[in-house]
């Protein structure tokens, strides 16, 4: 009896658990039905998409940027003309002076003697000069008379011209004595900043050797080496921008040599440095020029490129498909970045709609609704 029950207990139990599987996998099937009729690509509705139109031209303006140094318009090492030993360093490296400024200075003392005894010479040439011409004064009438014979009037107007040519020699080696003392001064021959001291107080100079190395502060220019065929369209006077420590400078074209680089095939152009840009001889800069490159493409925002696999670029274009719009897979080669734009070329045609924004959230084949093209504008070039 015991026994009997417990089967039907068993029997009832099992079939509680049978039903209540059966229920559990219709709904689940029902469910997934529902699911995968909400998923189908027929009832999402379109992805509104924000398009640009590739146009196709024949040739692109790209920016060619060329290096160079700024430099000083004279560069000079300087030293006395005459010889003496250095008795005092008034500046110091790295000073700016003005043109004319006292840089350093000899020891004059033996000058100063030699000038005092031609002094000498020129105040005794010139009692002489004044005793031959009063000479010849009082024989000039004499002569004519026939006092006094005329070869002795000769000797007498022939010694006046030669006490006059010792007193003009005696008067020249004074100046020039006194030119040697105004050169023991040495002085910059233009506003300047001092680069390096090459001789120090007691050396001994000669004419020639030089004492500092000086490069001047106005007039600086700028050396850029400029490929030859862009050098052919730059003009003089014209005024370019130049890059130096980030900013934009603008310089006057001063000239371009007609000589040739063998090595780097460039020429230098030369530019006038404005003079409120404080730059150091010796530093770069560079200017960028346009450059015309013959290659036929279409400009595109860079955020409608898709990087693929080996490098291969691609860009989703609209194609119309039985009333609907679908994002299609194009290839596109890349052959210039100017900013945020790419000019490219590939399997678009010249007119077609691309999508200019979120392609990597657009799988090829999805329905989109495209945006009014007024939304993306692409940089002009």
């Amino acid at each position: 009896m015991t026994t009997t029950r417990t089967n039907k207990a068993w029997a009832s139990n099992a079939l509680a658990f049978a039903t209540a599987a059966t229920v559990t996998a219709i709904v689940t099937f029902t469910l997934h039905a529902r699911v995968a009729a909400d998923e189908t690509p027929n009832s999402r509705p379109p992805m509104p998409v924000a398009q640009t139109q590739y146009k196709l031209q024949l040739s692109f303006e790209r920016e060619q940027r060329f290096l160079g140094l700024i430099q000083a318009a004279s560069r000079s090492q300087i030293g006395f003309e005459v010889p003496g030993a250095i008795s005092e360093i008034l500046v110091r490296e790295g000073q700016a002076v003005a043109a004319g400024s006292p840089l350093a200075s000899l020891d004059t003392q033996a000058l100063v003697a030699r000038r005092a005894a031609a002094a000498f010479d020129v105040d005794r040439a010139s009692a002489e000069l004044e005793l031959a011409s009063a000479r010849t004064q009082r024989r000039a009438p004499l002569v004519k008379s026939g006092a006094i014979s005329a070869q002795l009037f000769d000797d007498t107007r022939l010694a006046e011209k030669a006490v006059t040519s010792a007193f003009a020699a005696a008067t020249a080696q004074l100046r020039a004595l006194d030119i040697d003392l105004e050169k023991s001064v040495l002085r910059a021959p233009y506003a300047a900043r001092i680069g390096r001291q090459l001789l120090d107080r007691g050396a001994v100079t000669q004419p020639g050797s030089a004492v500092f190395t000086l490069t001047s502060i106005a007039d600086r220019e700028a050396h850029i080496g400029v490929a030859v065929e862009q050098a052919q369209f730059l003009e003089v006077g014209q005024i370019y921008p130049l890059q130096w420590r980030s900013q934009s400078v603008r310089a006057t074209l001063l000239a371009v040599r007609a000589d040739v680089n063998p090595i780097s095939m460039t020429t230098v152009a030369i530019f006038s440095v404005p003079a409120d840009v404080e730059a150091f001889d010796g530093e770069p800069v560079s200017v960028s020029l346009p450059r015309t490159e013959p290659e036929t493409g279409g400009w595109l925002p860079l955020s409608a490129l898709i990087e693929g696999e080996r490098g291969i670029w691609t860009v989703l274009a609209l194609r119309e498909r039985d009333n609907a719009t679908l994002a299609v897979r194009e290839a596109v080669e890349v052959l210039h970045v100017s900013g945020d734009q790419a000019y490219v070329r590939g399997s678009i045609n010249d007119g077609d709609l691309v999508i200019a924004d979120g392609v990597h959230r657009i799988a090829p084949g999805t329905l989109v609704a495209p945006i009014s093209s007024s939304s993306v504008t692409l940089a002009e070039h």
